[in-house]
């Protein structure tokens, strides 16, 4: 990706489709008269929304209603004049408004390039830029609130202080050395290694901090639910290849069985529970909570009800619907799936594939083994700046570690960068973030 900061670019902001409004996102020195060339009023100010202006669309007999948002740079999320037209989310309309705009002087953006410009103003670090991606991209709401964590600062308020604290440490190594030949100390030595075991302590918090959000290489957990003697076990048994307890008794399954297998080249972890049932006993009822204890964790639940009896009531999360036992009966809702038959498999193994390959997103932020990658070299810098200390070493060593170190966060954070860096991060990103 070749930066060009100074173009004015546009951008659908929405998400594509059908919708009740969209947005149209322009950020850029001529932002404000590429706006106004399709009839936005030349006295508007920033910080002002004008509501239901008729906007001209070539073309278009009749006026576009659009309401304008206007932020001045370098106050605006950018750092540039940033304008925004909602109009109706008619996909031909907003095809019309946004070439109308690039016609008018902007252009197309690149994906990632409103964030992009918003990190090269220093209006969001590289953590921050990168989590936007992580918001775009979550799959669940534990993954929405981790990047929201991180786009608010997580990982960027740990650097900031780590990052001043060493910088002050290095400073007054740094003022010993131009001062050797003076009686006058600026830092004493249990007071740097007391720094750089803080410093220390700090990167252990943040690489536990990323291996918390590092969820992409786990299984997907898909847990089989339903009522007693719905054939949940069966179906456990014929999908994995095990040999859980089958009986025409209810409530067979006293705990909850686990096996990992892989569908559509995605590593899933099976989970048969024991089946719904208020009224069951004391050891049953416990089996049962551990059941849905399971199942509150799991990304996908398979709803299990026999053909010819309905789903009634809530799962309790995204579920594939199976109507088990179609060899008995016709189902009239559901996946058909027969054991005894083996009819279906195939269809409900295609139809768990699909799905689980939708949960499949990658680490919260694309920076997660950038950042790793970062963090391992800054602890092994401060653990090297921490030894010289011990042996007595020339604090000149001292000096380049924590430099070493330094680098390597300032890299993390996105003070030291290059254009190939950024252009693996953004170009990830979707058109119009």
């Amino acid at each position: 990706m070749t930066f060009h900061p100074d173009d004015t670019i546009a951008a659908v902001a929405s998400a594509p489709g059908l919708g009740r409004r969209a947005v149209v996102r322009v950020s850029g020195p001529a932002a404000r008269p590429v706006a106004e060339s399709l009839g936005v009023p030349a006295d508007w100010r920033p910080g002002r929304v004008c509501r239901d202006i008729p906007l001209r669309l070539s073309g278009i007999t009749s006026p576009l209603p659009a309401d304008i948002y206007f932020w001045a740079g370098p106050a605006s999320a950018t750092g540039q004049d940033v304008v925004e037209l909602h109009a109706v989310g008619s996909p031909p309309l907003v095809e019309r408004l946004l070439a109308d705009l690039i016609a008018a002087g902007a252009r197309p953006a690149r994906p990632g390039e409103f964030t992009l410009r918003a990190f090269l103003a220093g209006k969001k670090d590289l953590p921050q830029a990168e989590a936007v991606l992580g918001v775009i991209e979550a799959g669940s709401d534990a993954d929405l609130h981790q990047a929201l964590g991180q786009l608010a600062g997580g990982v960027t308020g740990p650097l900031a202080a780590l990052r001043d604290d060493l910088l002050d440490l290095l400073a007054d190594v740094e003022a010993a050395l131009d001062f050797a030949d003076e009686d006058v100390t600026f830092v004493e030595r249990p007071d740097v290694l007391h720094r750089l075991a803080a410093g220390l302590a700090r990167l252990s918090n943040l690489r536990r901090q990323l291996d918390a959000r590092g969820v992409s290489g786990r299984p997907v957990r898909v847990t089989l639910v339903g009522a007693p003697n719905a054939g949940k076990s069966s179906l456990f048994n014929a999908l994995t290849g095990a040999d859980a307890l089958v009986s025409e008794q209810a409530g067979t399954t006293r705990d909850y069985l686990t096996r990992t297998l892989d569908l559509g080249g995605v590593t899933v972890e099976l989970t048969d529970t024991a089946g719904w049932d208020e009224s069951a006993e004391p050891i049953a009822a416990q089996a049962q909570r551990l059941g849905r204890g399971a199942a509150a964790v799991a990304d996908l639940l398979v709803w299990c009800v026999p053909a010819g009896e309905p789903f009634a009531g809530d799962p309790g999360g995204p579920a594939v619907r199976v109507a088990t036992k179609a060899d008995l009966h016709p189902a009239a809702d559901g996946v058909p799936a027969s054991v005894v038959r083996s009819g279906g498999l195939d269809a409900l193994r295609a139809e768990l594939a699909g799905r689980v390959a939708a949960l499949v997103r990658p680490p919260l932020a694309p920076s997660l083994s950038r950042c790793r990658g970062h963090v391992e070299a800054a602890s092994g810098h401060l653990r090297a700046a921490h030894r010289h200390v011990l042996e007595l070493d020339p604090p000149e060593l001292l000096a380049a570690a924590l430099r070493a170190s330094l680098d390597q966060i300032g890299e993390l954070a996105g003070a030291v960068y290059t254009p190939d860096l950024l252009d693996r991060i953004f170009s990830r990103f979707c058109v119009g973030k």
